[in-house]
């Protein structure tokens, strides 16, 4: 069992909605990246997905796309990613670590070596943007092989079809898309989100996770009423944005408002228990 697959039968056990940062590992310095997971782990989260630097990030908005510039400003590969991973573990061997990224720089490395670096140094899985299952059976083999879960997203244009064929081959959870276009865009419709959470559901058996479009306590708190994950990413990413020129304040302020999700995400847990 995978430590995503152990960390949601935790928390399905104690009633928690999971929840789910996202950072751009390198951003805004490499230095800061290590030290900010161990204190988004503190400030409450479940699961950490890292954000690996890439040159034409086609999913996601100018807020994340600023932080890869800021990233890629200091070389940082997929190589360095994964180190960061092997020294996260040296404190941490219980919280998940979810890559996500781009095919490019898997391909590169070559599907075999990125799978067996990634197993070496702790990883859990990836969520690679631009592969597609009717394209990516090579690497869905290659990371089965090494225990590492391949999580896959729905789109709220996703018909039942396409729901069917990606639970045949994603693992750990599904990532749905609450709104269309690149993260950070558009309204958070929860009426939406809910049917399509539930039809997916219906369809799959796997946690559903809901990103894109969270950008407080309020709007997290309306998507734990319906989905086993809230996944946060460009309302972080801003607010390391806003302090990069004073990274010893990062850590705080991003530890301060992922304790204000937890908060709201744990009053909605307690409401429905």
């Amino acid at each position: 069992m995978s430590r995503i697959t152990e960390r949601f039968q935790q928390l399905r056990a104690r009633g928690r909605t999971a929840l789910i940062p996202f950072v751009t590992a390198g951003d805004p310095t490499p230095a800061v990246t290590v030290p900010l997971m161990h204190a988004m782990v503190e400030s409450g989260v479940d699961l950490i997905e890292l954000g690996v630097p890439f040159s034409d990030p086609i999913a996601d908005g100018p807020v994340i796309q600023r932080a890869t510039e800021r990233a890629l400003a200091h070389d940082v590969s997929l190589d360095d990613v994964l180190e960061m991973v092997r020294e996260f573990r040296t404190r941490d061997a219980s919280t998940p670590v979810l890559l996500m990224g781009y095919l490019n720089p898997i391909e590169v490395m070559g599907y075999a070596t990125f799978a067996a670096k990634a197993q070496a140094v702790g990883l859990d899985g990836a969520l690679i943007v631009d592969a597609p299952p009717e394209e990516s059976h090579e690497l869905v083999q290659t990371l089965k092989a090494h225990d590492l879960d391949l999580v896959y997203l729905l789109a709220p244009t996703s018909n039942e079809a396409r729901i069917v064929r990606i639970g045949e081959v994603a693992s750990g959870f599904v990532y749905y898309v609450s709104v269309k276009g690149v993260t950070g865009a558009g309204h958070l419709d929860t009426t939406a989100v809910a049917e399509h959470v539930e039809l997916i559901k219906s369809l799959i058996d796997l946690p559903v996770g809901v990103g894109f479009g969270i950008h407080d306590p309020a709007a997290a708190a309306r998507v734990a009423r319906v989905a086993d994950a809230v996944i946060v990413g460009s309302a972080i990413v801003s607010r390391i944005e806003a302090l990069a020129a004073t990274p010893e304040r990062i850590q705080g302020a991003v530890g301060d408002f992922l304790a204000g999700l937890r908060r709201a995400i744990d009053e909605v847990s307690n409401d429905v228990s």
